[in-house]
């Protein structure tokens, strides 16, 4: 009698583990099956996400060719600032030059001056007053074009903020220090800096250190003190490189 109670009982424990084992297996089957559904979706979301951001690029590309179709110089200073505002981003927040919308409006930060008429755009002499208030609204009109593209919303800030000054007197919104979005503080700084040592039909070009004692006696007023330091921290080969035209290699 014993001995049939403990082969029973052996007879179910063997039961029990070999159904334990068909579990395991089962369980095991089904997270490989949830792995590898993963992994596929992993991939097509990388997919789709380099698709999206390839889009992105080329309504950007179509966007900084509309400006450079009304100005060749525009591209060219687009290409050159954008290069010096990375390198800048990049000592006063390292984390924006992760975000591809900060190169962006960078690139695009003219853009309105597809809006503002040749007459204006392409003057030899300086404009008058009424002229220079049309050509002040190209941030605005900027501003406006891009306002429904969704993924330039960060974009945004410097084509609508890029000609405020820290000290409130700049357009199109007279903000003040830190009211200013800091990317477009970062290129405030840029675009001057590109301004002073590019040579213009109404003036000859500086070079970089005397641009960037004009810009440091603007510390406070025009500009962003914090933006500022980071520009005196850059190397001057590095600033020259660009300035050259080869800022793939100061990068």
């Amino acid at each position: 009698m014993v001995e049939e109670l403990l082969t029973n009982e052996l007879e179910r424990l063997r039961q029990e583990l070999a159904e334990h084992e068909r579990r395991a297996v089962d369980r095991e089957r089904q997270l490989e099956r949830f792995a590898a559904d993963l992994r596929d979706t992993f991939r097509r979301e990388r997919e789709q996400a380099q698709a999206v951001r390839d889009s992105w690029v080329a309504t950007v590309r179509v966007l900084i060719n509309a400006v450079e179709a009304r100005d060749a110089y525009t591209g060219r200073h687009a290409e050159r600032v954008a290069a010096y505002g990375l390198e800048l981003a990049a000592g006063v927040d390292p984390t924006m030059t992760d975000d591809p919308q900060i190169e962006f409006g960078f690139l695009l930060h003219d853009v309105g001056k597809v809006g503002i008429s040749d007459s204006i755009l392409h003057k030899p002499g300086p404009l008058t007053r009424s002229e220079w208030n049309l050509m002040r609204r190209h941030t605005v009109l900027g501003s406006e074009i891009i306002s429904e593209i969704h993924f330039l919303a960060r974009a945004n800030e410097v084509v609508r903020s890029h000609h405020e000054r820290w000290d409130g007197r700049g357009y199109p919104d007279g903000l003040v220090g830190e009211e200013i979005p800091l990317p477009a503080r970062i290129f405030a700084v840029a675009d001057t800096l590109d301004a002073i040592t590019t040579e213009r039909p109404y003036r000859p070009s500086s070079s970089v250190p005397a641009a960037l004692d004009e810009i440091a006696l603007e510390s406070g007023a025009q500009f962003d003190p914090q933006v500022v330091a980071a520009l005196e921290e850059i190397p001057l080969e590095t600033l020259e490189l660009i300035r050259g035209g080869t800022a793939a290699e100061a990068a």
